[in-house]
């Protein structure tokens, strides 16, 4: 029987990086000796404190049922650290916690938005910002931060893509997949505008704990008390504490928002997952030196890495300040090795040099590809090492 689908699955573009992975996948199955680089994840486990809190909490009888929004205690523990690392101030009814910080943006997006609202997102963007939007029946609007400008778009192409139709501006920073942060001026300058055009800016913060270099993360909710109120923040202990699979991320802002998310999410998933709620508190609660010591492995990784990728002809990169991504532009390695695009290119890389990266064009810059360092330090050398030896094998260097 073939079933005819919603038009809003069939808008939907397959996520690349799922596509890339899948392939990897099928070639370790098929004995191949393929380095990942694709992971949007740390390599790292969940801390121990964090899995003996889930363990008790089960022991104890903590298997049923929550509030739609999110246990009191994590709610408490997620204000805490608000206060703890922003300074900012919120109440239980501006926060909701979802099934990972992905199922936050969805849910926001699907009280937000009604059919032709626009968002407006700064691309490179992570590959479910536009998928989200769409299926809220809104439009995305890209605004391509330029290279030159380190990713980061600026005052005057924000002014010129908002319309009377713009609802929302997505802020990634750090951002996935470039690592790029904007300073306090540069989001002072976009809060300047979106509080004179009234527009909600979404502020997805998930990596602001991976950041390098003696950079600091700013969230633009803490410049003023105006943007605050502009502001929903979208986090979660995904990145931070090792704790992807446990899918728990929150949203934080304006209580109408919440309360319309948290209506939504009791219709939809009752509740996150309680055993990873209480898991979660112990993440926020509990020591912290876990959490530095991965950011200290991330930067090691990345000082060294760095400058070996920036050394593979037709490589050049925007060094991240946060994340664990690198996002070289590679059109002119494409070029030279005989490849229309860089997206042919990547396939070679997978297939001959057996290494998997993604293609920029699922970020919305088919020049790029992103690398992730979220693994061991060897076999990033050894990644970069097969990169470099591909090209110089096809241009006879």
């Amino acid at each position: 029987m073939e079933v005819e689908l919603a038009n809003r699955v069939l808008a939907l573009t397959p996520s690349s990086t799922l596509a890339i992975t899948a392939k990897a996948k099928e070639l370790k199955e098929q004995g191949e000796d393929v380095i990942g680089l694709g992971a949007g994840e740390p390599d790292f486990n969940t801390p121990k404190h964090i899995l003996d809190a889930a363990f008790l909490s089960m022991k104890e009888g903590h298997t049923k049922y929550t509030p739609s929004a999110g246990l009191p205690a994590l709610k408490k523990a997620i204000i805490n650290k608000f206060e703890l690392d922003q300074g900012l101030s919120y109440k239980p009814n501006e926060i909701i916690v979802g099934n990972g910080a992905k199922h936050a943006l969805y849910t926001l997006f699907q009280v937000l938005l009604n059919d032709g609202d626009e968002v407006i997102i700064p691309a490179p963007y992570w590959v479910s910002y536009p998928e989200q939007v769409k299926l809220a029946g809104g439009v995305p609007v890209y605004i391509d931060g330029l290279e030159q400008n380190h990713f980061k778009i600026t005052p005057e192409q924000l002014v010129k893509a908002i319309t009377n139709k713009t609802k929302a501006v997505i802020i990634n920073s750090p951002s996935n997949p470039t690592g790029v942060l904007y300073t306090a001026e540069e989001l002072m300058e976009l809060g300047k505008i979106c509080l004179e055009k009234n527009i909600l800016i979404v502020s997805d913060e998930i990596y602001e704990k991976l950041i390098y270099g003696g950079a600091i993360h700013i969230s633009i909710a803490q410049l003023s008390q105006e943007l605050k109120e502009q502001t929903i923040i979208i986090n979660g202990v995904s990145k931070s504490h090792s704790m992807t699979g446990w899918r728990i991320g929150y949203a934080a802002g304006n209580k109408q928002v919440i309360e319309a998310m948290t209506n939504l999410a009791s219709h939809s998933t009752s509740n996150p997952t309680t055993t990873a709620q209480y898991a979660a508190i112990a993440a926020y609660n509990g020591p912290q030196e876990p959490v530095e010591e991965m950011r200290q492995a991330f930067e090691k990784r990345l000082e060294i890495i760095y400058d070996k990728l920036v050394a593979i002809p037709g490589f050049t990169c925007v060094k991240p300040q946060g994340a664990f991504y690198l996002y070289p532009n590679v059109r002119n390695a494409a070029e030279m090795t005989g490849f229309n695009n860089v997206d042919d290119f990547v396939e070679a890389l997978l297939v001959e040099a057996k290494v998997a990266v993604i293609p920029g064009s699922g970020f919305g810059t088919p020049d790029n590809i992103r690398l992730s360092y979220a693994t061991s330090l060897d076999q990033l050398e050894t990644a970069v090492s097969r990169i470099h030896r591909f090209i110089m094998t096809k241009v006879k260097i």
